[in-house]
């Protein structure tokens, strides 16, 4: 899943990460928000960083994007990445269902934060996790 956040963020200025735990005993949307904070997503220069959030025991997913995306997109930007997501977590493809996941929204951050010469990886593309059984 690191390939493909690398892959995707070649297209985009925009910074995307995957943060996984176990378990969301609430809204995974609030969750979700309080994970971006903890990361530090927040620190981009356009505020358009991106997280793909995920509790695997409790099959609960949410994608949230930073102020900077939010400006400029409808409420419903995200639902046809987490429709696909869904459909794949169905079938049980949970690492393709990621992947490509992270790649359609590299594909919709390019849109609007394409890639110029000079953009930096300012976030970590590696994935974050916690235990919390």
């Amino acid at each position: 899943m690191v390939r493909a956040i690398e892959t995707a963020e070649k297209n985009t200025s925009g910074e995307i990460r995957i943060h996984l735990e176990q378990v969301c005993k609430g809204d995974p949307y609030m969750r979700a928000a309080y994970v971006f904070s903890k990361l530090g997503m927040f620190n981009t220069k356009e505020r358009n960083g991106v997280l793909i959030y995920m509790a695997l025991k409790s099959h609960k997913f949410a994608i949230i994007g930073d102020s900077g995306i939010n400006e400029r997109v409808g409420a419903g930007f995200w639902n046809e990445v987490k429709d696909g997501m869904a459909a794949d977590f169905r079938s049980g493809d949970f690492t393709g269902g990621m992947s490509r996941a992270v790649i359609s929204v590299g594909e919709k951050l390019k849109a609007y934060f394409p890639y110029r010469k000079g953009d930096v990886n300012e976030l970590s593309d590696e994935i974050s996790y916690v235990d919390n059984q």
